[in-house]
C-alpha cells in the first residue's frame, strides 16, 4: 500500500490479510489462492504488509478491552492516512470487527467478506470455475462460521460460490442459523480445552464426515436426525470428498477433527478461495 501511495495511485480494494494469513502455513495457501483470483480477474487490490496489525478479536474476546483498542485505532489511523474506503477479507474474525466494532472508534470502512466479494464476481460473469480442476460428482458440505452466519448472517454467499463447481452439495442438519460451532471463536483458540466428554470439533467434524458419508445412524446420534445424502454402498468410493470452510479457525478445527478421526486419506478441508482457484486452473 505505502508503494502505491507514494505513486499517487489507490486501490480498488485493500486486502486485509489477517494474522493466520500472514504466518498460519496452511492458510497461506488461501492467501495466495484469493490473491490470484484477484490477479487473474484484473481486480487493483493492495495489502499493508508491515504495516498491518492484528484487528484485536482475540484481545475483545478474551476480556482485554484496552488492548483491543489500542490495536484498533492504530489500525484505523493507518487505514485513515490511506484514504481506504473498501476491505475485503478471508477471516470472519477480522471481518466482524472491522465491520461492526471500528466504527466506534473512528473506523467507518465498507468492509466485505471474502466469500461475498467472490460471489459478485461469479455474478459479474468474472469467474466461471471452468478451466481447471472439475468437481463434478464429489461431495462437499458446508461449514459455517459464526462470526460470518449468526454474527452477520451471511449464508447463501459461500454456498452460491460453491455452487458454480457442479458438486454434490450435502447440507449438515445443524447449519446456517443452527449452525455448530467449530469450536475456536470468542478466543477459543488461544486457550486449553475445558473437562468434557468430546472436543467440540471432533463432534462438529463428525456430523460433517457422517453428512458426506450418508451414515444415518451417526448423525442420530449427533441430534442430527436426517441426511440429504443417500448412503454410499459398502465398499463404494469416498474418495475426494471435501469439507468447505471460510475462516481460518474453522479450517484448523475441522482439519484437526479430520485427522482425530483418521480420515485425511479420502475427505479434505479447503477454503472457498482454494475451491475457485483450482476450478479456475489458478493454483501453482
Amino acid at each position: 500500500m505505502a508503494d502505491l501511495a507514494a505513486r499517487g495511485e489507490s486501490p480498488e480494494i485493500l486486502f486485509w490479510v489477517g494474522c493466520a494469513g500472514a504466518f498460519d502455513d496452511r492458510y497461506k495457501r488461501v492467501t495466495r489462492a484469493f490473491v490470484r483470483i484477484l490477479e487473474h480477474v484484473g481486480v487493483s487490490y493492495a495489502v499493508l504488509g508491515m504495516e498491518e496489525s492484528c484487528t484485536g478479536d482475540p484481545a475483545k474476546r478474551a476480556g482485554n478491552e484496552f488492548l483491543f483498542q489500542m490495536q484498533a485505532m492504530t489500525n484505523i489511523a493507518t487505514l485513515n492516512g490511506y484514504g481506504i474506503k473498501k476491505v475485503v477479507t478471508a477471516c470472519p474474525h477480522c471481518f466482524n470487527t472491522i465491520k461492526n466494532e471500528y466504527p466506534a472508534l473512528g473506523g467507518e470502512f465498507e468492509v466485505i467478506h471474502h466469500s461475498t466479494f467472490l460471489q459478485q464476481l461469479i455474478n459479474e460473469g468474472k469467474v466461471t470455475a471452468k478451466g481447471g480442476e472439475s468437481f463434478k460428482g464429489r461431495r462437499i458440505t458446508f461449514h459455517d462460521s459464526c462470526y460470518l452466519g449468526r454474527a452477520n448472517n451471511i449464508y447463501e454467499a459461500p454456498r452460491e460460490v460453491l455452487e458454480v463447481l457442479d458438486a454434490d452439495l450435502l447440507e449438515m442438519k445443524r447449519c446456517k442459523t443452527n449452525g455448530l460451532c467449530c469450536g475456536a471463536g470468542g478466543a477459543q483458540m488461544w486457550k486449553d480445552a475445558e473437562p468434557g466428554k468430546k472436543e467440540i470439533n471432533v463432534e462438529r467434524t463428525e456430523e460433517a464426515l457422517a453428512t458426506l458419508d450418508g451414515d444415518a445412524d451417526v448423525l442420530l446420534n449427533l441430534q442430527g436426525v436426517e441426511s440429504t445424502a443417500p448412503v454410499l454402498p459398502a465398499g463404494s468410493n469416498r474418495g475426494g470428498s471435501v469439507i468447505a470452510v471460510a475462516c481460518p479457525f474453522c479450517m484448523t478445527m475441522m482439519a484437526d477433527g479430520v485427522k482425530n478421526k483418521e480420515r485425511e486419506s479420502d475427505v479434505q478441508v479447503f477454503d472457498l478461495a482454494e475451491l475457485i482457484a483450482s476450478a479456475e486452473g489458478l493454483n501453482a
